[in-house]
């Protein structure tokens, strides 16, 4: 049986929470006084109160708010419902495994001004943690403190500051140029920029890859303080002349700076510190499954040549010779701290999960199969969608929509068609060096009839464009509400409720 097309929700609209409201209606009870009455002045002043007795506030009952938020939450798509094929997102199965584990009471109820003595599991676990990323890395020093990618990737350009800052003293100043390739993430530049240092692109060539003759180019020019390179890069390939950027960035002075955003590609088969490069930051809430979703919380750790090591932030977790596990600040080239406490530790117990469950061999095997389904995909719609670069991608496949704009159809309304076809769409517009790319990332985590389905719809749709461009163009047709105004929504977002809102969309 082949279902295609995304059925209606039983209750296909649902009003805002406000909207439910009636007046009288309760859901919930307080518990009779236990402690003598206070007078609230003396709490909580008169001026810091509301004194509108919570008007616009709902009214509901316990079943009205269940209800409200549970349907809600049938419409969303999630990562258990099927394939994520977000390309540079790496959005991979969460193992329920590593969820049972990170709610181990010890490990979810501990707090985190707990003594030392009594956080020794806590301590033991992001410990393993680092040794486990410093050997799939082969870059010693590891700081587990950055909340996300781009914290980890700014606390990396940091310690490339610091070092320039020591090694060259006042010449250190007249060293400030970041090398950014055209395809690199946003973040890149943006880092940098909080670091200091201005950027210079450097070019890529026609296969997608760092073109050799302009990096050595603009290294002549002076000033460079070092290169921010992601491998694979954001088309998918990689970068097959890694070990000479690092050569001749090493050679003008530089450092070379890896972004681990696409790390699925190589863990277990291939170390960035054995190419040559100084630091890396990584994503655990991609390459090491823990959750994306919400806004996080993520986990962006940094790891670097045992060189750079002195100026990974503090506090540090450290072995005694008796075994004992301490946090050790005693570290005066340190660049800080850059987040409170030690890291998001929900994180580094699923991760640690991951890695264990694995172990080597199915670490390279999860590799091996994210790079197999990339290819799988792109060998099935190669022809159908037009291929910017020549060379195979690796854990991602990436396409252009040219063919289907012959009849005026773009990636925006072919990934907006896929949500008919019950999939979330990919990346698109991104990376920009492709016009209308479409990147797509299928993962370890997809079986072949999953791939088989994914493909046939995206054939399908370039059918439709053919045939009948203004039904993909008006896509999506199977949703709640269709296809929005996105620039309106940008530029005048309504971020909140008033009573009078369903008045003023009518006048408006």
């Amino acid at each position: 049986m082949s279902i295609k097309k995304v059925t209606q929700h039983p209750s296909q609209n649902e009003a805002l929470i406000f909207e439910r409201s009636q007046t009288g209606r309760v859901g919930y009870r307080l518990p009779k006084l236990d402690v003598e009455a206070m007078n609230i002045d003396e709490i909580v002043p008169a001026a810091l109160r509301r004194d509108d007795d919570l008007a616009d506030v709902p009214e509901v009952s316990e079943v009205d708010v269940v209800r409200h938020f549970t349907r809600m939450s049938s419409w969303n798509y999630s990562i258990d419902l099927g394939l994520y094929p977000l390309g540079s997102c790496t959005m991979k199965y969460n193992s329920r495994l590593n969820e049972k584990v990170a709610r181990i009471p010890g490990f979810a109820g501990l707090h985190p001004l707990a003594p030392e003595a009594e956080s020794q599991g806590a301590l033991e676990l992001i410990y393993r943690l680092q040794e486990a990323l410093a050997e799939i890395t082969g870059l010693p020093g590891v700081s587990l403190q950055p909340a996300a990618g781009a914290q980890g990737e700014m606390t990396g350009v940091m310690l490339i500051r610091a070092l320039l800052d020591e090694r060259d003293g006042e010449a250190s100043k007249e060293r400030r140029v970041m090398l950014i390739p055209d395809s690199a993430h946003g973040t890149n530049p943006a880092s940098a920029a909080l670091a200091g240092f201005t950027v210079k692109t450097i070019r890529s060539t026609a296969d997608g890859i760092t073109d050799m003759d302009h990096l050595r180019e603009l290294c002549s020019e002076g000033g460079v303080a070092g290169v921010m390179f992601t491998n694979p890069n954001t088309v998918g390939i990689f970068e097959r002349n890694i070990k000479e950027i690092c050569e001749t960035v090493h050679n003008a002075g530089g450092l070379v700076y890896m972004d681990g955003a696409n790390m699925n590609a190589l863990v277990g088969v291939a170390r960035p510190g054995d190419m040559g490069v100084d630091v890396i930051h990584l994503n655990l809430h991609k390459t090491f499954s823990t959750p994306h979703g919400g806004g996080g919380p993520g986990c962006g750790p940094c790891c670097c040549t045992a060189e750079l090591a002195k100026y990974l932030p503090v506090p540090r977790i450290e072995k005694k010779e008796s075994g004992e596990f301490f946090l050790n600040s005693d570290h005066p080239d340190s660049i800080g701290r850059v987040k409170a406490f030690y890291g998001n530790f929900g994180m580094m117990v699923r991760a640690l999960s991951y890695i264990y469950t694995h172990g080597n061999d199915g670490l390279k095997e999860a590799t091996e199969a994210a790079v197999l389904n990339a290819r799988y995909l792109g060998h099935k719609l190669e022809g159908t969608f037009a291929k910017p670069f020549p060379s195979d991608g690796m854990h991602e496949a990436i396409f252009s929509h040219k063919n289907q704009a012959k009849n005026g159809v773009v990636t925006l309304d072919i990934a907006k068609r896929l949500i008919d076809y019950g999939f979330h769409p990919m990346t698109v517009y991104f990376p920009l060096v492709v016009e209308g790319a479409m990147l797509i990332e299928p993962t370890e985590s997809v079986g072949r009839a999953d791939l088989d389905a994914f493909a046939e719809a995206m054939i399908d749709i370039d059918r439709e464009a053919r045939e009948n461009p203004e039904l993909v163009k008006n896509a999506p047709h199977s949703t709640r509400i269709g296809r929005l105004d996105e620039a309106a929504a940008a530029r005048k977002p309504v971020l909140r409720w008033r009573p009078d809102m369903e008045a003023a969309g009518k006048s408006a």
